[in-house]
């Protein structure tokens, strides 16, 4: 914060009141506040810049790379929970026979092929939830998976949510990062970019082209060639927290 300077000055006392006892001499005195934020306090005073809608209407794998290094941020009980994403993976239309969309629009998917900037988010495995970050124009079926996250904001609930103390396992994966956050099928077609909503994705400095690697999806399966090895995860390569 700026200093904040006031000049006051003092002079002497006018002649009916000296001799009781009250008496300075003629000064100039500069007192200067320097007010100093607690750093516990600094991420809530932070202006919160919440992505628009435009920064998501582009393309999946543009998408993807653009969101590497920006802030996923979760409220939950009037907690913060937030990291940085380090890791991603595009799926892109019926036509690719890794995205859900290969077996058209179900009640299942139906968020896909929303407007840009909603949340998809789904159930796998019988176990775990997975969120994605729509793109692409509403009715074209696109989505960006969010990989991992490198831990910023409540950390200690986060702790509580996965039951592990280890900050480099909270969020490396999936599965892990929605269980650290506490999303589940509630944040399923949430706006992103709504003021109301309670999950959102914040601005920061893009990160740059030479320390992000692409290459296959993960945990794809019995997914036919091309699709298989399409170079469709990207990540941050200097990053602990990515998963693999």
């Amino acid at each position: 914060m700026p200093l904040c300077l006031k000049r006051f000055e003092f002079r002497q006392p006018p002649a009916s009141r000296r001799g009781r006892g009250f008496s300075v001499a003629p000064c100039k005195l500069t007192i200067v506040w320097i007010a100093i934020k607690v750093a516990t306090m600094q991420s809530n005073s932070k202006r919160i810049v919440r992505l628009a809608r435009g920064f998501y209407s582009c393309g999946a794998l543009e998408l993807a790379r653009r969101l590497l290094g920006k802030r996923l941020v979760r409220v939950l009980r009037g907690a913060r929970l937030a990291g940085r994403i380090v890791e991603v993976e595009a799926y892109i239309g019926q036509e690719d026979l890794a995205c859900h969309a290969r077996v058209g629009r179900t009640a299942r998917n139906a968020a896909m092929y929303g407007p840009p900037g909603h949340a998809y988010v789904y159930f796998t495995y019988g176990m775990h939830w997975m969120f994605n970050v729509v793109a692409e124009r509403e009715g074209l079926p696109a989505a960006v998976l969010v990989r991992a996250l490198e831990p910023l904001e409540g950390i200690e609930l986060m702790q509580r949510h996965r039951r592990r103390q280890d900050l480099g396992d909270l969020c490396r994966g999936p599965a892990r990062l929605t269980q650290a956050l506490g999303i589940n099928r509630a944040q399923n077609d949430a706006d992103l970019c709504a003021p109301e909503s309670q999950v959102w994705i914040e601005a920061a400095p893009p990160v740059d082209a030479t320390q992000i690697a692409a290459g296959p999806r993960i945990g794809l399966g019995n997914t036919p060639e091309p699709w298989l090895s399409k170079p469709w995860r990207f990540y941050i390569t200097n990053s602990p927290f990515v998963s693999r």
